[in-house]
């Protein structure tokens, strides 16, 4: 999954981006409203982390302009957590807001629930035969034994997961599962969707060539 990260205090960025590689995102970042807006209505992003105290354009005029066009879930970070400025976040287009300071464990599973809303999923969990993706844990296992994936690996497998019967192209994996300053070879799906059908079932992952990858119903 691909995150935007809209923060302009250094120290805090770095803290946003490690947090969230090391849970197995792939981010994004910038460092004031104007290029946040930009790169917000450039990518489709799996969700935005937005700060509202921001140099160029504001949290505020950043949201209500970005909702004019696109739906990306958008998670507001900020220290100004008033009852008034939490309604206005909401009303203007934000999914949820977090005051800051923040705990890393309610960051990551709020993001995780408006990613899994955004994908029409209420549970944390998605069974697939005789698979379960634990998306709490991070985790895929059959009938109680984990299966051991990389970070790369499960990303792409849930991706797929939250999107099954559909196919999915290429490009729309590639968007979705790196990041800006990843020079991702054309050939690395395929390879990554070998493993996990080493891993996890050669009729797990079908492709549709010329078309994409899916996980049949």
């Amino acid at each position: 999954m691909r995150l935007l990260v809209i923060e302009d205090q250094p120290e805090l960025r770095r803290l946003l981006i490690g947090m969230l590689e090391d849970d197995g995102y792939a981010v994004d970042v910038a460092p004031d409203g104007a290029d946040g807006l930009a790169k917000a209505q450039s990518w489709p992003y799996d969700a935005i982390v937005l700060d509202i105290m921001l140099p160029k354009i504001d949290g505020w005029k950043l949201l209500e302009q970005l909702r004019e066009t696109h739906h990306t879930p958008v998670l507001i970070l900020s220290a100004r957590d008033s009852l008034s400025d939490r309604v206005l976040g909401l009303d203007l287009g934000g999914d949820d807001f977090l005051s800051k300071p923040f705990e890393r464990v309610e960051l990551l599973a709020r993001l995780r629930a408006l990613i899994r809303r955004a994908a029409g999923r209420t549970k944390s969990t998605v069974t697939i035969g005789d698979l379960l993706l634990d998306m709490r844990s991070q985790t895929v296992s059959r009938s109680g034994e984990e299966i051991p994936l990389t970070a790369r690996e499960y990303g792409l497998f849930q991706y797929l997961a939250l999107h099954r019967g559909k196919v999915v192209s290429r490009s729309e994996l590639y968007d979705h599962l790196f990041d800006e300053n990843d020079e991702a070879a054309s050939n690395l799906l395929d390879v990554y969707v070998s493993y996990l059908r080493k891993k996890l079932g050669p009729d797990t992952i079908e492709t549709r060539r010329g078309q994409g990858y899916v996980i049949p119903e």
